[in-house]
């Protein structure tokens, strides 16, 4: 079976439960702040007075720092090693966080959309380094099992995340909505201003909890991986290869992640607006993010206990494209709470694509593993493309039948699930 390559040297006994734990804290850290853009979405379309394209480009902002700062990112790390880069990316993620304060302060949607991408770019350092890492340091067909165990720690950031800053900035929100309406245009501007105040005090503490851990990582024993390395199957396999465009399997893997990020994101951050525009208060509606959330906590569960001792990573991702589709298709058809419900369980569907398509992407690369995972990382770009058209398609059609574009992504996923991720090479199902 090929497979990436596993560090030459060892961990060290007394480090084997540190690196878990400590890529634990970090996946907790960005599922955090990148879940938070579920409320501010609607937090920001009524503070900077939206429509719904232009508050979509909460997404837009945070997500392309994944394309245009990847290749960078593997500079880092290359510079830097794991460890230290995930340093760095902390304290860049502090910095985007710092520039909500004068964005608050100003009441400017692009200050907003800066302070957004500065954070993609230190999520884009972060995950360009802690994926691979949890994918290389075990065996590779436990990886899906290792990343779902990450991936509650993400998830349960992200139940928490919309919850804790929906309580301190959407308190109240629709009798200040209300109120809003009855006000001149003077007392209107007072109003907005004070509800973008409202994000500074969480912001701030959140600058400062990055700052602590980037300290903490760098000061930690986390153990250094070398990805130069190849054992001999793999080097065989990678004689005369010259560049990352040789291995089709990971180009189709990055466009499978590139979709699946999209979908998943609108899973996640248009359910609160699917809410409004039905008519659900959106003191309710703030919510329903959480829901989300939950479900794809539940699929990692599942990943955990059926990863690979009952099924393999890539059947998991097979099972997970159809239910996409099932569930999307349900989502089309039915009353608007059992629809709500349909997307609030596109979160089982899309737990296990990301634990599966990293491995089965990074499957074999050897000496290219970093730069592959840069392109890997640029995939989560989708996230900045596909929501703002869902806000487009809802501005013209309706939030329900704007879903529809979910289809083709999930059709692409099925397709890397069962023939895609053998593109040019000969292997079994990992």
């Amino acid at each position: 079976m090929t497979s990436v390559s596993i560090p030459e040297k060892p961990i060290q006994k007394k480090s084997a439960i540190n690196p878990i734990i400590i890529i634990g804290a970090l996946f907790f850290i960005f599922g955090f702040v990148t879940w938070l853009n579920s409320v501010l979405i609607p937090y920001l379309k009524i503070a900077c007075q939206l429509n719904n394209f232009e508050s979509y480009l909460v997404t837009s902002a945070f997500y392309i720092a994944y394309l245009l700062m990847a290749k960078p990112s593997a500079w880092v790390l290359k510079l830097c090693g794991f460890k230290n880069g995930m340093a760095v990316g902390l304290v860049v993620i502090a910095l985007g966080a710092l520039i909500f304060i004068p964005a608050a302060l100003t009441r400017v949607y692009s200050v907003f959309l800066v302070g957004l991408f500065v954070q993609g770019t230190g999520l884009a350092i972060l995950q360009s380094a802690s994926n691979p890492y949890i994918t290389i340091i075990g065996p590779p067909e436990g990886a899906a099992k290792r990343m779902s165990i990450m991936g509650i720690f993400n998830k349960c950031a992200g139940v928490l995340a919309p919850i804790a800053l929906g309580a301190l900035v959407l308190a109240n929100i629709d009798s200040f909505n209300a109120t809003l309406l009855k006000l001149d245009a003077a007392q209107k501007v007072i109003a907005l201003n004070g509800l973008a105040s409202r994000v500074i005090l969480p912001y701030v503490i959140i600058v400062v909890v990055l700052a602590v851990l980037a300290v903490l990582i760098y000061f930690s024993g986390l153990p250094e991986i070398d990805t130069e390395h190849e054992d001999e199957a793999v080097a065989a396999a990678n004689s005369g290869k010259d560049s990352i465009f040789q291995f089709p399997h990971l180009i189709l893997g990055v466009l499978a992640l590139f979709f699946y990020v999209g979908a998943e994101v609108i899973a996640g951050d248009s359910i609160i607006g699917y809410g409004t525009a039905s008519h659900i208060p959106l003191s309710t509606a703030k919510y329903f993010a959480s829901g989300t959330l939950i479900c794809m906590v539940i699929g990692y569960f599942a990943g955990i206990l059926f990863i690979p001792r009952y099924i393999s990573q890539q059947k998991a991702l097979v099972y997970s494209a159809i239910l996409g589709v099932v569930l999307t298709g349900l989502a089309l058809v039915t009353p608007i709470y059992v629809s709500i419900g349909c997307i609030a369980l596109l979160g089982l569907a899309n737990a296990l694509m990301w634990p599966a398509i990293w491995p089965l992407a990074l499957s074999g690369l050897g000496r290219f593993t970093k730069i592959g995972s840069s392109l890997l990382v640029m995939g989560i770009a989708g996230a900045a493309v596909f929501p703002p058209l869902y806000g487009l398609l809802v501005d013209k059609l309706s939030a329900q039948e704007a879903y529809m574009m979910l289809i083709p992504i999930y059709l692409f996923i099925l397709y890397f699930s069962t023939i895609g991720y053998k593109k040019g090479k000969h292997v079994i199902a990992v």
